[in-house]
């Protein structure tokens, strides 16, 4: 691709409708934002040139930190350099390898890893399925330890079906079961609620989860990571999130660019309404054009088509009638899911989302495929009954498709023991990373 990431794009050489981006507000290329990324790079460089918790933190960090908190509606921020690193370093905080982590089995991959490298017990709960998830609970009360903690993990619009986690059930269960509850709404902020900050504000939940992950690289067209809690939260963060401690401070041009365009979120709230408004008519464009797709206002519309092979083609051709919808395939999403992932942005017109979804069934329709059978994922879980004292021990066991090697997680399989972690902090041993003090100076003087 050649250019900024407009709602058109040069790719290879030529014009296409970009449909696939994650730019979903159209300020990556805002004028405000990369002149406040430039003026950063003169003020500041374009490094940090160390972590965090050594010389890298700048202003223009602990400006956006405090920005970021207030919108949303939480004591504190933390900045991670990616999405990705933000999922490790909180749940590798939250959980250890007597504990037990909780994640929804289309959590995003970045909380798979965390779930996995933290050590702890991880037990994956069915799609949105809180009745799952309370049914496993039961079940897993920690390895090795009656005393082990527990971690629910969710995404809370997910990335590639599109849909919305039941935030509202995932916390009362959290608060009746003593569970923290850590929710990702990378791809809310912006997209979703009062003035795009998120589900958790549209329900009203902002100060009911431990930890609130967002992205910076999204809407907010930059590149990096936060993470809002109470202030002893991310104190404690800040001292043991291990993906924080050792990367190097975000770069202070991505900081600024960010800060540039929160403001503009929050001064420009109709941005958020234009989004909404083209993803209802993208999604009555490909209705009207046979596609299996539901009404509605959510940015991300993704087609299934099922076959590899089938969708690289319908990608392929689609590019070469002008519309760019790249194709997703295994191990992004489940075997037999491949689809094409559909994104509106806020710069994009009406006219472009109709055009696209012309061009997108004329092209299946060349390639003999029937718009009818491509459309949102039919994935909502059967209702689990509750369990009785007699069967409550029994495993689950998962259907066949949940289990197959290119799922995320083999389901309700426990991962093998590991080593122990080093001792944490407030254990007296030398060797933690920060004693829970001592970061204090560090943070007043930064």
């Amino acid at each position: 691709m050649s250019g900024p990431q407009g709602p058109t794009v040069l790719l290879e050489g030529k014009p296409v409708l970009l449909l696939c981006s994650n730019n979903y507000l159209g300020l990556a290329d805002h004028p405000r934002v990369r002149e406040a990324a430039a003026e950063a790079a003169m003020r500041w460089g374009v490094g940090a040139g160390a972590s965090r918790l050594i010389s890298g933190t700048m202003t223009v960090h602990r400006r956006l930190e405090e920005r970021l908190a207030a919108f949303a509606g939480r004591q504190s921020c933390l900045l991670f350099g990616s999405g990705y690193l933000a999922n490790l370093g909180v749940i590798g905080a939250l959980a250890g390898r007597d504990d037990t982590v909780f994640s929804d089995e289309l959590n995003h991959a970045s909380i798979v890893d965390g779930c996995r490298l933290s050590r702890a017990e991880v037990v994956v709960y069915r799609h949105a399925d809180v009745e799952h998830l309370l049914w496993s609970m039961r079940r897993h009360s920690g390895r090795g330890s009656a005393q082990g903690n527990r971690l629910i993990v969710t995404d809370s619009v997910f990335s590639m079906d599109g849909d919305v986690a039941p935030l509202m059930e995932l916390v009362e269960l959290a608060h009746a079961s003593g569970a923290r509850l850590a929710v990702d709404e990378a791809h809310a902020i912006g997209t979703y609620g009062p003035g795009g900050r998120g589900v958790l504000a549209h329900e009203g939940l902002e100060g009911e989860v431990d930890a609130i992950v967002g992205t910076l690289g999204k809407s907010l067209g930059s590149y990096g990571a936060y993470v809002c809690g109470d202030e002893e939260m991310v104190r404690y963060l800040l001292n043991t999130s291990r993906s924080f401690i050792f990367s190097t401070a975000p770069a202070p041009p991505s900081m600024a660019g960010a800060l540039a365009a929160l403001e503009l979120l929050q001064e420009r709230p109709h941005r958020v309404e234009r989004l909404n408004a083209n993803a209802r008519t993208l999604r009555r464009a490909l209705g009207r054009e046979g596609f299996a797709v539901a009404d509605g206002d959510m940015h991300i519309v993704p087609l299934v088509v099922g076959d590899e092979r089938d969708t690289l083609r319908l990608c392929q051709a689609a590019i070469e009638r002008g519309v760019f919808a790249q194709a997703i395939r295994p191990p992004t999403v489940p075997a037999g899911t491949s689809r094409l992932r559909l994104a509106a942005m806020a710069s994009h017109t009406a006219t472009d989302m109709r055009m696209a979804a012309e061009i997108l069934a004329a092209a299946a329709r060349k390639l003999g495929l029937d718009p009818a059978e491509l459309g949102t994922p039919q994935s909502a879980p059967e209702p689990v009954e509750e369990p009785d004292e007699d069967v409550a021990h029994k495993p689950y066991e998962p259907p066949v498709a949940a289990s197959a090697p290119s799922a995320p997680f083999d389901i309700e399989q426990p991962r093998p023991r590991r080593p122990p972690a080093p001792s944490g902090v407030g254990s007296g041993d030398p060797g933690a990373p920060f004693d829970g003090e001592r970061d204090g100076a560090v943070a007043h003087a930064a």
